[in-house]
């Protein structure tokens, strides 16, 4: 029996991904929860396992192709299927195999069994309508000009939730035409050059900061600290640290207690316009940026105020590690309130990602 391999819910506002890499061949036998195939999201690469054990039949999606969530990516034939298959028919005393027999049974029953009478189509009242959207959803439509009849519900009775909306929304973003690229007549050295496809990430990070430009107020605001006495305070302790807590002690953390200390003072910095309202976070969770071969990606430590500067590097060494190995998930980037990032490792004296 083959069980097939889809692609899997990968939050709220993703829709889509891009086949990394499979992990495994056709024809490789595979254990139950063993990753097979790595998807490229707009935020990370998601590890997808395999449904049962047994043997990869099927691949139906080559790396680099785009694919949606529920999508069919392959199939993967049971244990035992094949075997159970291949077994030669248990032949009974009279020289006639069971399952012949269990055949003339069946073939028998089906011709003294009437035919069946041919059910009505279903009254016209039976058939429920799609219910009004809720009012979110409505609220989605007028502000983003989204035909609403345009979209599939997956709610009861075909109902379009607020994830539908905001799905679509996020198809049509991408959707959107490319700027393309100059004429090769055009260009100068082509030959000197090297043309390289965009990650999925790297090209959502072009997209998000574009958006940025169009849909928000830029401010840049830049101010000198004195950091002799933290510069001092880290030498005197770090060795000690580390011993005791098994992580560096870099100056993120000291970075974090601080902004911290400045958004409890300054409230609205820690707040976001929705609509009409502004809302106020009273809560603390920090983005901070970490850097991968595959571009940038920012990690949120939840709840930030109530670690301490070990509990803080601890977290921002774990999400190091991870990132860098590909093995966030997107619970861990999801929900930030406030975000930092360090651009003195590269170098910078001061930068405005």
């Amino acid at each position: 029996m083959s069980i097939e391999i889809k692609v899997p819910a990968m939050g709220e506002s993703v829709s889509e991904a891009t086949i990394g890499r499979w992990l495994k061949a056709k024809g490789d036998t595979v254990a139950q929860d063993e990753p097979l195939v790595e998807l490229e999201t707009d935020k990370v690469a998601v590890e997808v396992p395999s449904p049962v054990s047994g043997v990869l039949e099927e691949i139906n999606a080559a790396e680099g192709d785009t694919v949606t969530v529920g999508a069919i990516l392959g199939a993967v034939s049971e244990s035992g299927t094949g075997a159970a298959a291949a077994k030669p028919p248990i032949k009974s005393e009279t020289g006639k195999s069971e399952l012949a027999k269990t055949e003339a049974a069946k073939s028998k029953a089906a011709k003294a069994k009437p035919e069946p009478k041919r059910e009505q189509p279903p009254k016209a009242k039976e058939q429920k309508a799609p219910s009004t959207p809720p009012p979110s959803v409505r609220r989605i439509a007028s502000e983003e000009n989204l035909d609403i009849s345009q979209v599939e519900g997956s709610g009861k009775r075909g109902q379009i939730t607020k994830s539908d909306a905001l799905v679509a929304l996020e198809a049509r973003k991408q959707d959107r035409p490319a700027s393309a690229p100059r004429p090769l007549a055009e260009r100068k050295n082509v030959e000197r050059e090297e043309r390289v496809p965009m990650t999925r990430l790297r090209k959502t990070i072009a997209l998000r900061l574009k958006e940025s430009q169009d849909t928000a107020a830029q401010l840049t605001t830049f101010n000198e600290v004195d950091m002799g006495q933290i510069m001092a305070l880290r030498s005197a302790h770090k060795e000690a640290f580390q011993k005791k807590h098994g992580v560096k002690l870099g100056f993120m953390g000291f970075f974090v207690k601080a902004c911290i200390a400045a958004l409890k003072e300054i409230p609205t910095v820690n707040a976001e316009i929705d609509g009409d309202d502004i809302v106020y976070k009273n809560y603390y969770n920090m983005g901070v940026a970490v850097s991968t071969k595959r571009g940038l990606v920012v990690p949120v430590v939840r709840d930030a105020d109530a670690l301490s500067i070990a509990g803080i590097e601890t977290a921002i060494n774990d999400f190091g590690e991870r990132a860098r190995d590909g093995k966030l998930k997107l619970d861990d980037l999801m929900g930030g309130t406030f975000t930092l990032s360090n651009g003195g490792v590269f170098g910078s004296l001061m930068s405005t990602p």
